[in-house]
């Protein structure tokens, strides 16, 4: 028989210890484990497609979309991590990004353009709207010019359609050729396998900082408002009240001036593009859920990048010694209609941003 003293001791219960909180280092190796899983895979896939071209090019983003994730938050975190081993990591995967990225933009910038001289000289019916990146009513306030300028394609505009045409395939098939025989031979050097080693471990292990066993509220929260001040900075300084127009002339005449007037112009656009990226991937680490109003903005500006890079193209085209003057004419209405693109992706932009950034800011909640 138990005595009662031992039976209530019996049934005493110890209180349970408080879980300790989640430290920055263990959230963001979280996070960057992840996207170290998504590039191994994506360089499994690559390596797996054999002659399967579209397989290559899915693989190839997802290779660029994981590199440009890690890269990206290693710059936001750098204070938590080892910086120089952060340093060197995302210096090597910038490279194979922009590396792996150079055959993909020649081909969408060539399908681009012929696709707007199609439009523009009346060969073919007028593309359906990218509904998606148009702010609203943008696509009723531009339907009936382009309709109208299709419809009554000019003569040397048709003549040299063809001609621009050619010249554009050519240049660009070049490039591409070109950034596709880079991207291989990247892909079989040491620096590559250097790279992927690099990735291989931070699968498995990553290199912290004394700041990283700080909780990840606190901790993390910071350079994430970092990344977010400089954004909020750098959209300030756009000239977004005089993108608030959808149809800019002020801003086309700077655009048609010359090419480092365009550069200028476009510069401060770019960078806030990637500093939206930046963000962007600073509060996938503090939020899962990705915001749905950044995700647009980010389109828009792509939008704006590419309509600009294919400008510079039509423009470089136009500078070919000894080409026709109908040539010229079809390449410089060619790089009128980019840069009226471009215009309309400020417009997109400007629109996206005000919503964004009435109610709250572009912080995710």
């Amino acid at each position: 028989m138990h005595s009662p003293d031992i039976s209530r001791h019996d049934v005493d219960v110890v209180p349970a210890a408080a879980p300790a909180p989640v430290t920055a280092g263990d959230a963001l190796a979280g996070y960057l484990h992840t996207q170290a899983g998504d590039f191994l895979r994506s360089l499994r896939m690559h390596t797996e497609s054999g002659a399967d071209t579209a397989g290559v090019a899915q693989a190839a983003a997802a290779l660029r979309q994981a590199s440009r994730r890690i890269s990206g938050t290693l710059h936001t975190f750098r204070p938590l991590l080892d910086p120089s081993w952060a340093d060197d990591l995302r210096t090597e995967l910038a490279w194979l990004s922009a590396t792996l990225a150079q055959e993909h933009a020649c081909t969408s910038r060539l399908a681009r353009l012929l696709e707007a001289l199609s439009r523009l000289s009346g060969a073919s019916p007028l593309p359906t709207a990218r509904g998606e990146l148009r702010p609203p009513g943008a696509d009723a306030a531009t339907a009936a010019p382009e309709t109208t300028a299709a419809a009554r394609p000019t003569g040397s505009l048709t003549v040299g359609a063809a001609r621009a045409g050619a010249l554009l395939e050519r240049q660009l098939t070049l490039a591409r050729t070109r950034a596709h025989s880079a991207a291989l031979q990247a892909l079989g050097s040491s620096r590559f396998h250097a790279v992927a080693d690099s990735v291989a471990l931070l699968a498995s292990e990553l290199p912290l900082g004394p700041m990283a066993t700080a909780p990840a509220a606190e901790a993390l929260a910071l350079p994430a408002e970092n990344a977010e001040r400089r954004l909020l900075e750098a959209v300030a300084a756009l000239p977004l009240g005089r993108a608030s127009h959808p149809y800019n002339a002020e801003a086309l005449v700077h655009g048609l001036a010359t090419a480092s007037a365009e550069e200028a112009q476009d510069s401060p656009w770019h960078q806030v593009r990637l500093l939206l990226r930046l963000h962007r991937y600073a509060q996938e680490v503090l939020y899962p859920e990705a915001d749905p109003v950044l995700c647009h903005a980010g389109l828009v500006l792509d939008r704006h990048r590419d309509a600009a890079e294919a400008a510079a193209a039509a423009a470089a085209a136009a500078r070919t010694p000894r080409i026709a003057p109908a040539t010229a004419y079809a390449l410089g209405v060619l790089h009128a209609d980019q840069r009226h693109e471009v215009e309309a992706a400020r417009f997109a932009f400007q629109q996206v941003w005000q919503r964004a950034t009435e109610p709250t800011s572009v912080t995710a909640p």
